[in-house]
């Protein structure tokens, strides 16, 4: 056996093994394998604030297409009812208008949803563990779903969980606005209608009769309401507040709660309350109320060890050695 066998000597590297490891150690995976927990969380803060940033950006185009629509609303409104010459087919175009800023804020939402999803993943898996430790267990699912969506980015709703989400918020009342203002207008200008049938002649159109336009108006508004009730239930958006849609006494509750705080009886009976849960908890003077052992039924004298008490007082003649 030759001595470099016994001396256990390795096998010297050879210089294409040794390249290939210096890449290897260079290589974009392995610099953030090795990144210090202060360059991780830098990176984190910067990339949270970016997504911010970009949330805020889409949030502020949905913003410009319902100021759009409100004040399209509001000057066809403004024209119609200025003069009882004015017609009144303006209304349904504008509804038609309506419809379309719809469709494009709805677009625009589910951009807003791609930005807004993230800065809520940051949020609950990362920030929140930060924050509170103990009440969130760490969870690396939040990590690797943001890696995939940074890879491939994809739109988190669906086209009608959008239309339905923006519809309910704000254009509803736009279209629900608008159509009792095409009905006002009918049945005012020039005069009161006397009967549903002069109301019907005074909605024709060009050679279009009264009763299609009004039949269209009713399906028009009622496929509006039917499809804002329908996609309740859709809740693939992860950047929102999701409300609960229980159809609870909720609105009832809230009433009984402003009728309280208007004559003041609640906050007399909130105050009672806490008086009395101070009384019994012994928190009046700020101290804790100590427990008294000698009302326990089942006290055992044997088994306590009194001298672990620490507010016991020890007699003179012990500190004066008897």
């Amino acid at each position: 056996m030759s001595a470099e066998r016994v001396s256990g000597r390795l096998r010297p590297v050879s210089p294409a093994e040794g390249s290939v490891a210096d890449k290897a150690q260079h290589t974009p995976s392995a610099l953030m394998r090795r990144l210090a927990p202060g360059e991780f969380n830098t990176a984190m803060i910067h990339f949270y604030r970016g997504e911010v940033q970009r949330s805020n950006t889409w949030r502020n185009r949905l913003d410009t297409t319902t100021n759009w629509a409100v004040l399209t609303a509001g000057a066809t409104l403004s024209f119609v009812f200025s003069s009882p010459s004015n017609p009144h087919f303006v209304i349904p175009i504008n509804s038609i208008l309506v419809a379309i800023f719809l469709v494009m804020e709805a677009r625009r939402y589910r951009y807003y949803e791609i930005w807004s999803s993230r800065v809520r993943v940051l949020e609950t898996g990362y920030f929140a563990q930060l924050l509170a430790p103990e009440s969130s267990p760490p969870d690396e699912a939040w990590a690797k779903h943001l890696a995939s969506d940074l890879i491939t980015p994809h739109f988190t709703i669906s086209e009608w969980e959008a239309v339905g989400r923006r519809l309910r918020r704000n254009y509803l009342w736009i279209f629900a606005l608008l159509a009792l203002s095409w009905n006002l207008k009918v049945y005012l200008h020039p005069l009161p209608a006397r009967d549903f049938d002069a109301f019907i002649d005074r909605a024709t159109v060009g050679v279009v009769p009264g009763w299609l336009v009004f039949v269209v108006g009713v399906i028009f508004n009622a496929a509006i309401a039917i499809f804002a009730i329908g996609t309740v239930r859709l809740r693939e958006a992860t950047g929102e507040v999701l409300p609960q849609h229980e159809f609870s006494l909720q609105p009832l509750r809230t009433m009984k709660k402003w009728t309280r705080a208007a004559t003041g009886t609640g906050r007399t009976t909130v105050r009672a309350k806490r008086a009395r849960q101070r009384v019994r908890s012994g928190t009046m003077t700020g101290e804790f109320k100590k427990i008294d052992i000698t009302d326990t039924p089942e006290r055992d004298a044997g088994k306590l060890d009194i001298s672990e008490t620490p507010d016991r007082e020890v007699p003179e003649e012990t500190l004066t050695g008897g």
